[in-house]
């Protein structure tokens, strides 16, 4: 059996869709375990009224998505736990591609496919993933991080489906951490584990009120717990691409302090992406842009 876990927060809107998108896959020995994580719009009410039978709602305060992630985990049934968010779906074939996985890949503990992102306006943005190591439409994705480093990301929160053991055993989602929980979980994942992946575009991510070209609504966290913690793994594991990927992390937040007009932070996260990757050159392209007058950088 497959659990899905699905983590709910004030999703009134959104979740009968959700999951009228697991109810009509192809693929039906699962069950839902939803966790509502303090939703005060009626989400949980919702999700009782539609009297869905092998669905079991499970109420807590409000600790957040890794805290919900974490429960629906540890209360779940199955093997395999499926993850989707509460405003995402899944297209009708989705299961059962995954469960197939799960019989071609026996040596693989996750697996996941790709997935598609739409805007309220109906568009269908796909997902750009470089450098994958096999032919065919699925196979082992034994350079996780070679992937990750030049991609959107191979592994997200609705296209994944993990064996319990293994997402227990990396001890789930971290806490306390407002941005890249969900990174460092496929990270440590990924160390540890084979996944087998999928080409197929079979989840989507629903895109609501936000464009990459957007002012970042959240400044990085002061204490750096992510790319802490994949630092740490770097000396634990020689899995290839992970020091590129650790650097890309530090790019990431430079770019959003460059956005923020926070010069100073912005210079010390390239200078790190820098020590970690030093011949990518978009890196000092970074720098040269930090430097420029406000009015010439380009966002």
């Amino acid at each position: 059996m497959i659990s899905v876990v699905i983590p709910l927060y004030n999703k009134v809107g959104q979740v009968e869709e959700t999951l009228q998108s697991v109810l009509a896959q192809t693929y039906n020995d699962f069950e839902i375990v939803i966790v509502d994580d303090g939703s005060t719009d009626g989400s949980a009410e919702k999700v009782e009224a539609l009297g869905i039978g092998n669905l079991r709602l499970i109420r807590q305060k409000n600790a957040g998505v890794s805290a919900a992630r974490n429960r629906g985990i540890e209360e779940a049934s199955g093997e395999f736990v499926a993850l989707l968010d509460a405003d995402d779906l899944w297209k009708p074939e989705y299961l059962a591609t995954q469960f197939e996985l799960t019989q071609k890949y026996p040596e693989c503990d996750v697996f996941t496919t790709d997935y598609e992102m739409h805007d309220n306006n109906g568009k269908v943005t796909h997902s750009i993933i470089r450098r994958i190591n096999f032919c065919g439409e699925s196979g082992v994705l034994s350079n996780y991080f070679e992937v990750a480093s030049c991609s959107n990301p191979p592994i997200c929160s609705i296209s994944i489906m993990a064996r319990r053991s293994a997402l227990l055993a990396v001890g789930g989602f971290p806490l306390g951490i407002r941005s890249g929980e969900d990174l460092l979980t496929w990270a440590r994942l990924a160390c540890r584990y084979r996944i087998a992946y999928c080409r197929k575009p079979l989840a989507i991510f629903n895109v609501e009120g936000y464009d990459v070209s957007d002012k970042p609504k959240r400044v990085p966290a002061e204490d750096d717990v992510v790319g802490r913690e994949l630092r740490r793994l770097m000396s634990e594991f020689r899995a290839p691409g992970l020091k590129a990927y650790c650097s890309m992390w530090h790019k990431m937040r430079a770019s959003v302090y460059m956005r923020l007009r926070m010069r100073g932070k912005a210079f010390r996260e390239t200078i790190k992406a820098i020590s970690l990757a030093p011949a990518n050159y978009k890196l000092y392209a970074y720098l040269v842009i930090n430097m420029l007058p406000s009015k010439l950088q380009p966002f």
